[in-house]
């Protein structure tokens, strides 16, 4: 077992309920009117006859009120109020609705065995229409939940229930595939490792009655740092244990690394036209889901089953990470929590509205959709669209070059507006990517926690003095420049390697040198064409490969200079390629490669940014 010489620090945080009840979440604030009761596990029997069992929170009314539906596999008592997410079950009631929170199939007090997404479309389908049939049910139903509570929203959706009404996924993707395990290619380590381990089959095993094993897998999940350099990926051993395999969706996982049909049995994007609701969505711009959030927004305006669900699609995008949604109590990365109250989310007070009206047929003022709701950093303000990317975006070519090396920041490579810049002497730049020492990933989009996995905002600064990133940055801009949407990379590189990844990362500079990361992303050479039918490249030659930077909405300042990061690793975000040009997760077999990025006539390498002009937003979270 070979392991990787970088160690990093990546120890996870345990949140207690008592600790984030002393920091006064959840709140009575905005509490409703109506006395509630509740009761635990009751029994929901679905189509093969196993039992999932709920708690069922029930308002005082003589009225028949609509109910909303959590399907968790994170515990139904727990209902991921912590830490600082949504209100308590408690709270939704008191507005006068029944509120469910259910544990799925294999999970909490539920029966039946868990595999990941497997049964969570039919099950949900059940789920829903048990839900619509409870005592003082007006027959309406709604989901809400973020991250696999998210997907589980999703799944039940492209089911077509009839009784679903309307949807509020937080933090959840469109393929459980490319854009939550893998990304263009690349393994998500940081993030399927140690959730698997310390959430989904630690408490699976616990389900099971086994909790010997429960609390050797959530142990594990503590040790993040040392286990994530296991190899191979195939032979993981945390979840072999006597000869057992305790997780096999993770082994299925390392197995399907291309976009097959595993994958596309579980798949939310080729499934739009089955999904007949509204949605109102929530998303953060370092969160690990977002590039998927915003393809389902898109996706339902144009295939939804219904005028309904395709003309009431909303997303609300603000600068946060996957459980850090601002608010005190949160765990939010520190340069994202000191923007304050005004990143604070209002997922709790915008899903009653959603609801209200798309439950109640309440005329609420609710903004529905189609509708975008964005927060630009930089300016730290709020903004509003009709549309994602934006109506009137201007896409603006940056052009890679250098004098003598754009190797570190310490080089002089340099983003330019003008094709073969006088200043770019050279036609190439080149550096040594060894996966036995991989570039720390510093920030990102990753999952769950900013204090487990690489999220969030920090200054780059430090690892950009390595030789094996290569930094071109921008003239201080004269004026303000508003960067919001999509960005990609056109880099024509060449590789000694049979296989490789190309990494991008884009960054705000302030006239102090610190260095901001805004988004990143990453390109395993094989999968340059097609993430079903990969292709080994071949050595020396020179390919065109087009990185999918992810989203962001950012306000460089006057005096600021845009920067781009290109490397070949972000550890742990991603795991290291091997170069070896062999099938993912099989060997422990690593060898070093020499690459070449080219920014010649021939190979105009650039950085293409969204550019919307320059308007003052709001400085208080969404309301309606």
């Amino acid at each position: 077992m070979r392991r990787y010489l970088l160690l990093l620090s990546c120890g996870f945080v345990a949140l207690s309920v008592g600790s984030a009840r002393a920091a006064a979440w959840p709140s009575d604030e905005g509490r409703g009117s109506c006395r509630v009761t509740k009761k635990t596990d009751v029994p929901a029997t679905m189509r093969d006859g196993v039992v999932l069992r709920a708690d069922v929170y029930t308002p005082d009314t003589k009225e028949k009120v609509p109910v909303i539906l959590m399907r968790t596999q994170y515990g139904k008592s727990a209902a991921q109020v912590q830490p600082s997410r949504f209100q308590s079950p408690e709270w939704f009631a008191s507005h006068c609705y029944i509120v469910a929170i259910q544990d799925i199939r294999g999970q909490g007090k539920s029966g039946g065995t868990f595999y990941e997404y497997r049964n969570d479309r039919d099950d949900g389908y059940d789920a829903v229409e048990w839900a619509a049939r409870l005592p003082g049910s007006s027959g309406k139903v709604g989901m809400y939940g973020s991250s696999y509570v998210g997907a589980t929203q999703w799944l039940a959706a492209t089911a077509t229930p009839p009784s679903l009404a309307a949807i509020v996924p937080s933090n959840t993707g469109s393929d459980y595939g490319n854009g939550w395990t893998y990304e263009d290619g690349a393994f998500r380590l940081a993030f399927i490792e140690p959730w698997m381990m310390e959430d989904i089959a630690s408490s699976a095993a616990e389900n099971q009655g086994d909790k010997k094993l429960s609390q050797q897998l959530y142990l594990q999940g503590k040790n993040p740092a040392v286990l994530m350099q296991q190899l191979p990926y195939s032979t993981f051993t945390p979840f072999t244990v006597n000869g057992k395999n305790v997780a096999p969706y993770f082994y299925d996982a390392v197995n399907h690394s291309t976009s097959d049909d595993y994958w596309k049995a579980f798949d939310i994007r080729s499934r739009y036209g089955k999904v007949n609701v509204p949605v109102l969505a929530f998303d953060g711009w370092y969160d690990s889901f977002l590039d998927g959030a915003l393809e389902n927004f898109n996706g339902m305006q144009k295939e939804g089953g219904t005028p309904l669900a395709r003309e009431n699609q909303r997303i609300i995008i603000g600068p946060w990470e996957h459980i850090g949604w601002g608010r005190p109590a949160a765990v939010v990365s520190p340069r994202l929590k000191a923007i304050g109250p005004v990143a604070n989310s209002p997922v709790n007070e915008l899903m009653i509205q959603w609801f209200d009206h798309f439950l109640k047929g309440v005329d609420n003022g609710v903004q529905t959709g189609p509708h975008v709701d964005y927060f630009t950093m930089g300016e730290n303000r709020w903004h509003s669209a009709t549309s994602w990317p934006v109506a009137g975006t201007q896409y603006q070519k940056w052009y890679l070059g250098s004098a003598h090396s754009a190797s570190s920041s310490m080089g002089d490579g340099a983003l330019s507006q003008e094709k073969g810049d006088k200043q770019a002497k050279t036609q190439t730049d080149t550096f040594v990517y060894d996966p036995h020492n991989p570039v720390p990933s510093v920030g990102g989009h990753s999952c769950c926690a900013w204090t487990a996995g690489p999220q969030g905002q920090f200054d780059q600064s430090s690892i950009e003095r390595r030789p094996d990133i290569l930094v071109y940055t921008s003239k201080a801009l004269d004026t303000p420049m508003n960067v919001t949407g999509p960005i990609t990379v056109d880099l024509f590189a060449s590789s000694t390697a049979k296989d490789t990844d190309f990494t991008a990362k884009l960054v705000d500079v302030a006239p102090d040198g610190t260095a901001i990361n805004l988004n990143n992303g990453i390109q395993v050479a094989r999968f340059r064409n097609s993430l079903s039918t990969p292709e080994l490249i071949t050595p020396g030659q020179v390919y065109e490969y087009r990185i999918k930077v992810w989203p962001t909405s950012n306000l460089f300042l006057k005096g600021h200079r845009i920067r781009l990061e290109i490397s070949s690793s972000d550890y742990p975000q991603f795991a290291p390629n091997p170069n070896t040009g062999e099938k993912f997760g099989a060997s422990d077999r690593m060898e070093v490669a020499t690459q070449t990025i080219w920014h010649d006539s021939k190979h105009p390498s650039s950085l293409i940014l969204p550019i919307i002009p320059v308007t003052t937003g709001d400085d208080t979270p969404p309301q309606h």
